[in-house]
C-alpha cells in the first residue's frame, strides 16, 4: 500500500498537468486522476514491461480514462441548445486564424533553427505532450539534461522570436 501511495504522490501532478492540458477543468482532473489510479489498481497485474514503461502506461490510462469521460459526458448532452443571440462569437475571426498560423509558422522556423538536441525535446514536450521523464527514458539521457535543454531551447526561442519580431 506504501508503494501505490508513493506512485500516487509522484503522478498525481503530473498527470493534472497533462489532463489540464487536454481541456479538463482542474475538477475534472482530480477526479479523473483519482479514476485513472484506481483503474491502475485494478489492472496492476496487465501491467508488461515489455510493452511500455510505467508512465507510459500510466499516462494512457489517464488518456483513456479521460477520453471515456468526454464520451459520457457528450451523451448527455443531446437536446440542441439555441445559440444566445446576446452572447459573443467565441469564434476565431479570419484574421485571428491567420495571425496564430503566422505565428505558429514563426515558432517552426525558429525550432528548426535550434540545435538538433534542443528541438527534439521541445518537439517531444510541447507537440507529442511526453512528459520530461518519459522524455528522457526515451532518449536515454538524464532527467537533468532534458530539463537543461528545455529550459536553454525555451531561452533561445524566447530570444529568436524578439529578434523576429523587430
Amino acid at each position: 500500500m506504501q508503494a501505490f501511495a508513493a506512485l500516487f504522490r509522484f503522478y498525481a501532478p503530473r498527470l493534472k498537468s497533462f489532463l489540464m492540458r487536454q481541456g479538463f477543468t482542474d475538477a475534472e482532473s482530480e477526479d479523473l486522476i483519482q479514476e485513472s489510479m484506481l483503474n491502475l489498481w485494478r489492472r496492476a497485474e496487465s501491467f508488461d514491461p515489455a510493452k511500455a514503461g510505467v508512465s507510459t502506461w500510466i499516462f494512457t490510462i489517464a488518456r483513456n480514462c479521460g477520453i471515456d469521460r468526454r464520451r459520457r459526458t457528450s451523451r448527455m448532452v443531446s437536446t440542441p441548445v439555441e445559440p444566445d443571440v446576446n452572447e459573443p462569437d467565441t469564434d476565431p475571426s479570419a484574421e485571428d486564424r491567420l495571425i496564430g498560423w503566422q505565428d505558429e509558422t514563426a515558432v517552426r522556423a525558429a525550432i528548426a533553427r535550434l540545435p538538433e538536441e534542443q528541438a527534439t525535446v521541445i518537439r517531444m514536450s510541447f507537440y507529442s505532450e511526453n512528459p520530461q521523464s518519459e522524455i528522457a527514458q526515451i532518449l536515454g539521457i538524464p532527467l537533468g539534461t532534458v530539463k537543461s535543454r528545455v529550459r536553454l531551447a525555451l531561452q533561445r526561442l524566447r530570444q529568436m522570436m524578439m529578434e523576429d519580431a523587430k
